[in-house]
């Protein structure tokens, strides 16, 4: 590479060469360098990137980072990591050379972030605090699986936060029908919300709902994308994974409101979306409902939640519910196991039968 003074600007430029992944040679050039000096740290680290070499700074590599992983991801997906990067560990361990960051460093991080208090007094929640730990952690084990870093500082540091910041909430079914019953004089909003309380289906997969995703002679949704705003624009992604692709059966009741629905919606195409709302307009309308109805504010996520509690308590096994709401049955056992019925109770009544037939048994030979 050379730098070069523009003669026109007085501003410095570099000209370099890079090789692509086929092994063919460019040649580009880098304007707008107000100092030599400037321009020359700008060819090293360039240099440095593209050998792969760790010397660079850590904003360099998450440049590197991206190239690697973002054609990988949903765009939402990337857009949530970006934000991260840009906004929380860039301004702090930017400058920083990617293999001389230590825990202790990262423990400093984690510590300021755990101390932050906003104007209320309120700190970042545990949720949240992970989430940004487990980022920092991700780009350090990027660098050690494909670019030799010897450790990741992130795993001698420890973490932060956790999982779950709050106990779960849902409505009951008559928590619900109140108020479904306050929503009735908005339509539009009124049928979203049945199909996310009688499907249990996520926000983005109910305004990607389009008229060919519904089989009302069977009474059957098929989710198979999910809706979501992405830098002021709608997008239709795949859905949240691969499990979440399914058909779900409606309750009678639900099959003839959407019937219903579909035939007000003059003109409307099968490819278009049936509830062309955004999420903040759902979360306004949860807002007002909730009030209406005098019930507690829950998440436009809890009507989820509120669903698989129902499907619980009306005795369905945690596959079958799975099943139902694109989960494993895994996931459902565990999160919500404290909703199924104990059967600690009978398992010691079984047991002691079991026992007891031994006995007998044994006592008969």
């Amino acid at each position: 590479m050379s730098v070069y003074k523009e003669k026109n600007s007085g501003t410095w430029r570099v000209v370099y060469r890079t090789t692509d992944w086929t092994g063919a040679e460019k040649q580009s050039t880098k304007r707008g360098f107000k100092t030599r000096r400037e321009a020359v740290a700008w060819e090293r680290e360039t240099l440095t990137m593209a050998k792969g070499d760790l010397d660079m700074t850590f904003k360099s590599f998450t440049e590197q980072y991206e190239l690697d992983v973002r054609t990988r991801l949903k765009e939402n997906t990337w857009g949530m990591k970006e934000h991260i990067i840009r906004t929380k560990l860039v301004p702090y361990f930017g400058r920083l050379k990617m293999n001389s960051i230590t825990a202790q460093q990262i423990i400093r991080w984690q510590n300021e972030l755990m101390n932050y208090r906003d104007e209320q007094g309120n700190p970042y929640s545990p949720v949240y605090l992970k989430t940004l730990h487990s980022q920092l952690s991700a780009i350090f084990n990027h660098a050690v699986k494909f670019y030799n870093l010897r450790e990741n500082p992130c795993r001698k540091a420890g973490g932060m936060g956790k999982n779950k910041s709050r106990e779960m909430a849902f409505w009951t079914k008559e928590e619900y029908l109140k108020f479904s019953d306050a929503e009735m004089d908005n339509p539009i909003a009124y049928y979203a919300f049945e199909m996310l309380y009688w499907c249990g289906i996520r926000e983005g997969e109910l305004l990607a709902l389009t008229p060919a995703d519904f089989d009302l002679e069977k009474g059957t949704v098929t989710i198979n994308k999910s809706y979501q705003r992405i830098n002021r624009q709608d997008c239709i992604t795949t859905p949240k994974t691969e499990k979440s692709n399914r058909t779900i059966w409606m309750p009678r009741f639900l099959t003839e409101e959407i019937r219903d629905y579909l035939s007000q919606l003059y003109g409307i195409k099968d490819t278009d979306r049936i509830f062309p709302l955004t999420k903040n307009t759902l979360h306004r309308e949860m807002d007002k409902g909730a009030k209406a109805a005098g019930v507690k504010r829950i998440r436009i996520h809890d009507l989820r939640h509120s669903h698989i509690s129902l499907l619980i308590d009306m005795g369905f096994s945690a596959t079958a519910i799975a099943d139902r709401v694109g989960h494993e049955s895994i996931d459902i056992t565990y999160t919500y196991a404290h909703l199924f019925p104990s059967k600690q109770v009978e398992m010691a009544d079984k047991l002691e039968c079991e026992r007891s037939l031994g006995n007998v048994t044994e006592k008969q030979g």
